[in-house]
């Protein structure tokens, strides 16, 4: 039997080139960004656990840019850790859908951005769900914009105070896309201006439309031929 001091001596180069090798790849994501994908997941899951309704909403992780010289183009978010590796693929407004994977939130593992950590902001992102056939009923605009007002009332007191007034339809920079409101009387289209998809976002160079519900009749169709890239309460 080899002695222990033997034994030791054998394996402690082979044990400083793993630890050297694994410090090596943390300092990499590091020096890319990476944020806790168990911090992410404890504030993801909270819609996951919301019980009351919900079913016009969805909820997506985002990552933000802290002012508009930071593009979105070429950005990439991956879940990196001891058994897992994935791809998540951003959207034009930064969202993406977030994996709630029991086994990365065991070992801690890590989102990596490829670029620098304190460039951008990340947490989650509420929006309505788009309609396949772009036809809306205005209740249902309604309904969805309160939904998105109670959700954020139970994480946070301060909106006690708001109230919704309307919801804004995001596009491409370039697309031209329109956005039409129809009532028994009339059909007008929703004027489009350049603007952020959600409230506070740097990256504002997007098309859009805010259909306010003051300046409409309770009842009527807000039609959109053109897929939007996001849906979003306005709440004020």
């Amino acid at each position: 039997m080899m002695p222990i001091a033997r034994f030791l001596a054998a394996r402690v180069p082979l044990l400083l080139a793993l630890c050297l090798g694994m410090g090596g790849g943390t300092a990499q994501a590091q020096e890319a960004g990476w944020v806790s994908y168990r911090d992410a997941y404890r504030a993801m899951v909270a819609f996951a656990k919301y019980g009351k309704a919900k079913n016009f909403l969805q909820n997506h992780y985002q990552v933000s840019p802290k002012d508009g010289s930071q593009p979105l183009d070429g950005l990439r978010l991956t879940l990196s850790g001891r058994t897992t590796q994935l791809n998540l693929p951003l959207d034009a407004t930064g969202r993406t859908t977030f994996p709630l994977l029991k086994a990365a939130y065991d070992e801690n593992a890590m989102l990596v951005l490829n670029r620098k950590i304190n460039e951008y902001t990340f947490g989650p992102r509420i929006s309505i769900v788009a309609r396949v056939d772009g036809v809306y009923e205005s209740a249902d605009l309604r309904a969805a914009c309160d939904q998105a007002l109670q959700y954020l009332r139970h994480l946070d007191g301060n909106y006690g105070s708001r109230r919704c007034a309307g919801v804004r339809f995001a596009f491409l920079p370039k697309s031209d896309a329109e956005v039409r409101v129809r009532d028994p009387l009339r059909e007008a289209t929703l004027p489009a201006a350049e603007g952020a998809a959600f409230d506070g976002d740097a990256n504002a160079g997007f098309r859009v439309m805010v259909y306010r519900f003051a300046e409409w009749p309770e009842r009527v169709q807000v039609i959109s031929q053109n897929a939007p890239v996001a849906i979003a309460p306005v709440i004020e």
